[in-house]
Order: C-alpha cells, then sequence, then structure tokens
C-alpha cells in the first residue's frame, strides 16, 4: 500500500505562505510591544526620568519618540509596497 501525498493548490500555498511570511516578520515586534507593556509603567517610568534631571528626561522622552515611530514604521512596513 503506497501513501499519496495531497499538493496544496497553487494558489492556496501562496496564501498561506504570506501569511506565514507576514507573521514571522510581525511577531518580534509584537514580542518587543508586549515585553514593554507588561514592564514598563509609564508614570514610574516618567518620574524616574525626571527625577534624574531635566535634561535627561528631554533625551529620553526624545529617545522613546523616536523608538516608537521606528516600531510603528516597522509594524506596517515602512512604506514599502506589497509583502
Amino acid at each position: 500500500m503506497t501513501i499519496r501525498r495531497v499538493r496544496l493548490p497553487t494558489a492556496l500555498h501562496v496564501f498561506c505562505s504570506t501569511i506565514m511570511k507576514a507573521l514571522l516578520r510581525f511577531l518580534p515586534t509584537a514580542i518587543v510591544a508586549l515585553f514593554l507593556t507588561l514592564f514598563l509603567t509609564s508614570c514610574e517610568l516618567i518620574g524616574d526620568i525626571f527625577a534624574a534631571g531635566a535634561y535627561t528626561g528631554i533625551i529620553g522622552v526624545i529617545i522613546v519618540i523616536a523608538v516608537v515611530i521606528w516600531l510603528v514604521s516597522k509594524l506596517f512596513g515602512g512604506g514599502r509596497r506589497g509583502i
């Protein structure tokens, strides 16, 4: 008795591989966002930054805004067309 392998139709295979690629591209960003959400409480973080000094706070806020913009651009493709 031989076992026959069943191949997925080409359109379904392309669709599934596209979904997997998108998921694998999104997964590291989701893990970082989850980590930041769980382990950084905003009030406590802002209080610690500004306790260190005004200039340190300003630099910290600029860095946080830059990281958020970078994460959003990575999450939504950074302006590239298609996958």
